[in-house]
């Protein structure tokens, strides 16, 4: 049994934060996938804080003071005993004890690293690309995508956290991906653009966007294309490229990536690098989401051509106003 699986019923109350500055309110704490989760009395998510990242501030404290990363102004009050214990159980699992299933997958990856060795360099380091790939669960992905967040921030300064704005993102979320789709939007403030896909399905979309954009059509279609251009091109694949075979190696068969490999990654996005998303892909995907692909492909010059070849989706309301307003005020604390 993991620490997630003994503690994934578990749930306590909180008293939860989005700034410094603001009330505090009660909330409820629950485990999601590699995730906890903070929602309201009516069960409406508030927050989603990626396990591996969460940071404890006051250590041997009551009450248990948590944030999302240790930098966060978003703080999360906890006195129940167990809901602690267990917070600090599983975020110390994600993070230092690879998946049973990787290491299940590592055993047959030593063998296929023996058989493919005499096929020569050309072979192997494309081989063991693929290996790693589909060894990967989805809370090491989750897990690394976080890292490569914190490297981004690094940069552009602590990502876009006004409780408003948070609110409609995770609104837009579900809007475009579904109720418990994997993985969040994220804003950071600048010198990003316009958007990209992490590993873990988080998409990282530069605050720019939303200053710039008339209509909250633009951004949503720029989420759903770069979340589009992922089903596609694994983006975990272009992290193993930028590190190279000996990391590739490292993080097949300890299940760690070394951070400065992440790093240099995180170094190549803000560069401005971005893959080309699939034309056909991304139709369908606008198609899937009943949104239509003209105000995407009148607002980034490198949409794939052939988009507007597709069928016809008319406009639809993406957002309220107020929320809408709201998301645009993000980044204002």
């Amino acid at each position: 049994m993991t620490a997630l699986t003994q503690y994934e019923r578990l749930e306590s109350g909180g008293l939860w934060r989005a700034r410094a500055q603001d009330q505090r309110r009660e909330v409820v704490v629950s485990f999601g996938a590699a995730t906890l989760v903070i929602s309201d009395a009516a069960d409406r998510p508030l927050a989603h804080w990626s396990l591996p990242a969460v940071a404890r501030l006051n250590p041997g404290e009551r009450p248990a003071i948590f944030a999302p990363d240790a930098d966060a102004s978003e703080t999360l009050e906890i006195e129940d005993a167990l809901m602690i214990e267990a917070i600090e159980t599983v975020r110390k699992s994600l993070v230092a004890t690879p998946p049973v299933q990787g290491r299940l997958r590592w055993l047959g990856s030593v063998g296929l690293i023996a058989a493919i060795a005499g096929l020569g360099a050309f072979w192997l380091p494309g081989m063991l690309r693929d290996q790693t790939l589909s060894a990967m669960p989805d809370v090491k992905r989750s897990e690394m995508g976080a890292t490569i967040l914190g490297h981004l921030q690094a940069t552009t300064g602590p990502a876009c956290r006004s409780s408003r704005g948070r609110t409609a993102l995770q609104g837009l979320h579900r809007r475009l991906f579904g109720v418990g789709a994997d993985g969040q939007i994220v804003i950071l403030p600048s010198g990003f653009g316009p958007a990209t896909l992490l590993p873990g399905q988080i998409i990282v979309m530069d605050a720019s966007v939303l200053r710039l954009a008339d209509d909250p059509l633009i951004p949503a279609s720029i989420a759903l294309a770069t979340a589009a251009a992922g089903a596609v091109h694994d983006p975990l694949g272009d992290v193993l490229d930028a590190a190279g075979l000996g990391d590739t190696v490292t993080l097949l068969t300890t299940g760690e990536m070394p951070d400065a490999a992440l790093a240099e990654y995180a170094s190549d996005l803000l560069s401005g690098w971005r893959p080309a998303p699939d034309a056909a892909v991304v139709q369908a995907a606008f198609v899937q989401a009943g949104l239509p692909v003209e105000p995407y492909v009148e607002t980034v010059p490198s949409a794939p051509a052939g988009l507007t070849d597709g069928p016809d989706v008319e406009a639809t309301t993406i957002m309220s106003d107020a929320d809408w307003v709201s998301l645009q005020g993000i980044c204002n604390r």
